[in-house]
Formats: C-alpha cells, structure tokens, sequence
C-alpha cells in the first residue's frame, strides 16, 4: 500500500484528494494536510471584503467530507519537508512518512519586498479569507470617513485579476450606497499596460479593461513600481519601455488593496533541489519534480517563467481550470506508476477565467496560456457577473459532497458556450 500524501487544501488540493482516492481506491491511503479545518473558496475573497459574502458561505469544513471518501485529514502546518527520506515535520511536533508528495500549499505572501506593506502594516489584500475580513473592516471605515482609495498589484504580482475585480467591485459597492462622488480611486500596477494581465493580454482585454476604468472614473499607474507604504502614503516609481524612472508619485490614501508579490512557501523552498529562487517549484511536463521523482506539484506554487519580460517584475497567472488540470495529471500519473506503467499524463495550461466586476463581468479563455495562441477569446457582460455567483455555489457544493468531476471544465465551459477545449 502506497501513502499519497497532499499540501494543502485550496482549490487545487482539496480536488486533488477527492479524485486521488478515487482514482486509487482502498488498495492506496491518501492523507490531507491542511493548516486549517476548512476549505475557502479564494475567488469569492473579493466579495467579503465589502460584505457581500460572508467567510461561512465561502467556506467548506473539511474533516466530515473527507472522512466520508475514507481521507485521512491532519490539521497542521508542514514545518520541514525531508526529501531524501520521505518525510514530514509538522509544527505540531508530530511525523507523517510518504511514498508520494504532492505539493498544492499555494504561495506565500511576500509582503516584506515592500516596506510597510501587508496587514502588519498599511495595505489590505484579498489573497486570503482571512485578509479579506480585514478589509471589509477598514471598507466600513471608509464608508465613516470617504477619501482617496488606491487599487492594485506591486511588482512581482503574478495574479492580476483580483486587483480589476476589487476595483470594480469596490465601485460598484460606493455607487450603490450614493458615495462614489466622495471617493478618488487609483489603480496602480506593475503591469505594462492595462489587461496586459500577466498574459500579455488577451484578446481585446486592454481596451476593454482602459475603457471600463475610464467609464468608472478610475485613474491609472501602469509600470508602476511600488516602493514603500506609509500611514495615508503610498511612494510608486512609474517606469518607461526601458525601465527608467520618468515620474515619482506620493499617492495619498485613506482605504488601499495591492496584490503582493508571490513567493513560495518556506518549508517548501527550503528544500535543496525542488524550487527555483523564488521557491516555486520546479516541475516537468508530467508535474514532476525533476530531482525528486515522487514530488509532484500544482497550482500557483509551481515554477512558470513570466510570458514575457517587463519593465516591472510581473509574473504568469495560475488559472483555476489550469490548477484542476495540472491535479488531474498528478492523479493519472501516480496511478499508472503504482500500476507499473510510464508516467505520460500532461495538464492543460490554458487560461480560462470569470472576473466579477461588480455589476457585471469579463470572461476570457486564452489556449495556449503563452502567446502565439491558437484561440483567443474575451467577452464582458451581466452575464458573467451571474455565471460566477452560479459557479461559486457549484464549486463550493461540489466541494461539501467530494464531488471528483472536472468542475471548471464542466461549467465555465457551458457558461461561455465552448463545447471542446482542445490543447
């Protein structure tokens, strides 16, 4: 009997454990670990933050679902991963020994490569539950005390999407409660250009996304480098096509939101061999880690070099059609192995995405995710405002009843009309 253990329970592990168990049946245990005891739907985040959703609604408890599929469940955090002997550390003090590893932690918050940033200091961010209960506290502050709000992502950002979401979310909640008029918004990113969103664009997304900002009387900073936050003031060095700084902006704020850098998780990165300098993982074609053959990965904590370079640091998104294909090989690759057979299973990376925006919503699809792309496509309407609320119940429900169907391909396909995604 083979031990599989999984890293995190996001929307790329918890999937990941329902289909491993699956897949392998009894003859395989499949062990979970998780630093908390529920599952939290990350893509509604930005809908906590004004009080639109709850934590309890984007939430899933994790131990009676995986109990049912006969999973294993430990709450804990993984303090040290012992690679040459198959090993885990956990904080709790406890040890947990495997055949296979597969690593699905998602990032680690790299607040610190901007002074004063993060919750420890003065921006807010989305990229947890937990983060965005925060800002929906200072977002009712601002509601008492309205005044200048900057939106965005600092260099290094790799996942651009939520900072547009939460930006027109965040217009929408103003206008609806009659006090947008009293509140100057600014998005600054370190894009190059607006929709470039990590991708290079996709299809028209930059005049689309300028145009919505524009139509929004939301001002822009593009190639913006963030470089220190203060109580009320946020310094950004604009850059130019060659890099060079050509203006310095003091930004004044009273409510802010950026999107950190991503980095990989410590115990993780800590290991000699499986990461590259930022502690992503590296994988191969099969989601293998090249040095360690048990060690798969998937989802924002692989390794995926930037589609192109930029001015300011920017990084390649990890889509959640992408993340729940790259776990669907892991499982297929593992199985065959444990049957004696090559591993030959290959994800499909392309990017295919709903963006709330408030009071409507963009949807792409781009395949490849790296251009030249044999298909390109990018629509806006109320529509996709209602397919992610519809997806959002669908995926969390499914989650609750360890549902193994490929989640993202069975609805956001139907949701935009795609019949067939092929590679």
């Amino acid at each position: 009997m083979a031990h599989i253990v999984i890293m995190g329970a996001g929307v790329g592990g918890l999937p990941c454990a329902y289909e491993m168990k699956e897949a392998l049946g009894k003859a395989h245990e499949v062990t979970l670990i998780n630093p908390r005891d529920s599952f939290q739907f990350t893509p509604s985040n930005p809908w906590v933050a004004v009080g639109w959703r709850t934590p309890e609604n984007i939430s899933v408890p994790l131990s009676e679902p995986l109990k049912k599929r006969d999973i294993n469940f430990i709450q804990d955090s993984v303090s040290e991963i012992d690679a040459n002997n198959n090993k885990l550390s956990l904080a709790g003090g406890d040890t947990v020994d495997y055949d296979y590893l597969v690593i699905t932690t998602g990032p680690r918050l790299a607040f610190e490569e901007v002074p004063g940033s993060g919750p420890d200091g003065h921006t807010l961010s989305v990229c947890t539950t937990d983060h965005a209960e925060a800002a929906l506290a200072h977002y009712e502050k601002l509601l008492d005390n309205p005044g200048p709000v900057i939106i965005g992502a600092m260099p290094f950002a790799s996942c651009f999407g939520p900072a547009y979401e939460f930006a027109f979310i965040l217009d929408t909640a103003l206008r609806k409660k009659r006090m947008r008029n009293k509140v100057p918004m600014t998005f600054v990113t370190s894009e190059p250009y607006i929709g470039h969103l990590g991708l290079g664009g996709v299809g028209d997304s930059k005049g689309m996304l300028e145009s919505e900002l524009r139509n929004r009387h939301i001002n822009s900073i593009t190639n913006a480098r963030t470089t220190k936050v203060e109580d009320g003031t946020m310094y950004v060095e604009e850059l130019n096509a060659a890099g060079e700084v050509i203006k310095e902006h003091e930004l004044p704020f009273v409510y802010n939101m950026m999107l950190p850098a991503f980095k990989g998780v410590d115990a993780v990165a800590n290991v000699e061999g499986l990461c590259n300098p930022r502690g992503f993982v590296m994988i191969d074609e099969n989601q293998r880690n090249p040095t360690y053959k048990n060690i798969f990965s998937a989802g924002v904590c692989v390794a995926i070099p930037p589609v192109e370079a930029t001015p300011v640091a920017t990084g390649a998104p990890k889509t959640g059609y992408m993340i729940e294909s790259m776990a669907t090989a892991i499982v297929k690759n593992i199985k065959s192995e444990l049957e004696g057979n090559e591993v030959t299973a290959v994800a499909t990376w392309n990017a295919i995405c709903l963006a709330d925006m408030g009071d409507t919503g963009a949807a792409f699809v781009a395949l490849p995710q790296i251009p030249p792309r044999n298909v390109t496509w990018f629509k806006k309407g109320k529509w996709v405002h209602l397919a992610k609320i519809a997806f959002e119940k669908y995926f969390i429900r499914k989650m609750r009843k360890g549902n193994t169907d490929s989640v993202y391909e069975s609805f956001l396909l139907g949701a935009m009309g795609i019949k067939k995604l092929d590679k």
